[in-house]
């Protein structure tokens, strides 16, 4: 048997037909009709007018900070349960990030923390610059609280709809909601260019600024004129041409990856020891990884335990995130709660969700799971 893996890409005759064009065109450098579309297929989606293709999403957040005027002194609220990528475009700049946990249900921002983190900072007078907000594992943050609390203070929202892209909250699609949005389409997302991000934003001021950022800041001249440090960020026309053949399937590749949750949560419900992060009701998660809890004590295992056994198997699981004020790298980083994050990093493992996984591959990882647990009981129980 073939190993099962996390969230492979998922590419077909579609994506090689619209490379092969790109390819046959010559336009390989990273300008071209592909490009151009793509911007412009991805800001629609999102609810934007402007788009602004990538080599990253770490470039994205890098140039949304920049584009906010974030610079050395100043703070950003960063959720501590994330991909280190949101914490590290704070650092690229000089800022420093403040950390909040997470809410209890759906792991994304708790917007509770938030409004007290933002309360106490103000009655101090050093509010934070921006906040960055996560769509966890495709499921968009709570923004009617979120955008609310940050109102009130006028400070800037960064969406991070890494995870994100074809999620919704209420009738709004993730990336539409900050002042800039963020997507990745990194190998393992479930829409891939196998490496490539994108902002979009409704300001065109902004996104015409981060276009010369991201193409080494070369003024309007013949000669290479800079006056100010850019950086190398384009997306490929190559790369662009296979973004456009995965988002002609993106719907269907929600709603495979929707699918295969439903079929985890059915399948494991009633194994004891076994749960689920909550979908909100406020929106339409993409389920990009579906996320397990394993609670040790009533399961019998960790969940990197598990992890190992469903690698005897030939499957690969992740652990869920570590949160950022555990990391090495952000020791001593301030933080405003922590527990829920820490809880489910304790507790959460990703379980393969990618939209090519088949029924038969599913069972698979069912049924390791379960038998995990048997090998416990059986060896609780002195048998073999």
């Amino acid at each position: 048997m073939s190993r099962i893996y996390l969230s492979p890409p998922d590419v077909g005759p579609v994506e090689r037909a619209l490379l092969l064009d790109a390819f046959d065109s010559n336009w390989i450098a990273p300008v071209g009709a592909h490009v151009d579309a793509f911007e412009q297929e991805v800001a629609a989606l999102a609810g934007c007018p402007y788009g602004l293709a990538l080599s990253s999403g770490t470039a994205g957040l890098h140039l949304a900070l920049l584009l906010l005027g974030v610079g050395p002194g100043d703070v950003v609220i960063v959720p501590t349960l994330t991909f280190v990528a949101t914490a590290n475009a704070v650092s690229y700049v000089g800022a420093t990030p403040q950390f909040i946990d997470a809410d209890e249900k759906t792991w994304c921002l708790d917007p509770a923390l938030l409004a007290d983190e933002l309360h106490e900072r103000a009655a101090q007078g050093r509010l934070p610059k921006a906040v960055i907000t996560v769509d966890l594992y495709g499921q968009c943050a709570d923004y009617d609280a979120i955008l609310g609390v940050c109102a009130a203070y006028d400070i800037p929202v960064i969406e991070d709809a890494a995870e994100a892209l074809g999620a919704t909250y209420g009738d709004r699609p993730a990336g539409s909601f900050g002042r800039v949005g963020v997507f990745s389409f990194n190998g393992n997302k479930i829409a891939t260019t196998s490496g490539g991000g994108m902002i979009v934003s409704s300001d065109g001021d902004l996104i015409a600024r981060a276009r010369h950022l991201a193409t080494q800041a070369k003024d309007d001249t013949l000669h290479y004129e800079h006056s100010e440090v850019g950086y190398n960020y384009r997306l490929s026309n190559l790369l662009a041409a296979v973004g456009r053949g995965q988002l002609r399937g993106l719907e269907d590749k929600i709603a495979r990856r929707r699918e295969i949750n439903e079929r985890y949560r059915a399948a494991l419900a009633d194994e004891l020891g076994i749960g689920f992060p909550a979908e909100s009701s406020l929106g339409r998660s993409n389920h990009w990884l579906t996320v397990i809890t394993v609670e040790p004590e009533t399961f019998g295992l960790s969940p990197a335990e598990v992890s190992r056994c469903l690698d005897l198997e030939d499957i690969e699981a992740r652990p869920a995130w570590k949160p950022m004020h555990l990391q090495p790298v952000y020791a001593g980083a301030p933080v405003r709660g922590g527990a829920v994050s820490e809880h489910a990093f304790a507790t959460g493992l990703c379980l393969p969700s990618g939209s090519s996984l088949t029924s038969d591959e599913q069972d698979r990882v069912i049924d390791a799971v379960k038998r995990s647990r048997l090998s416990t009981i059986r060896a609780a129980s002195g048998r073999t």
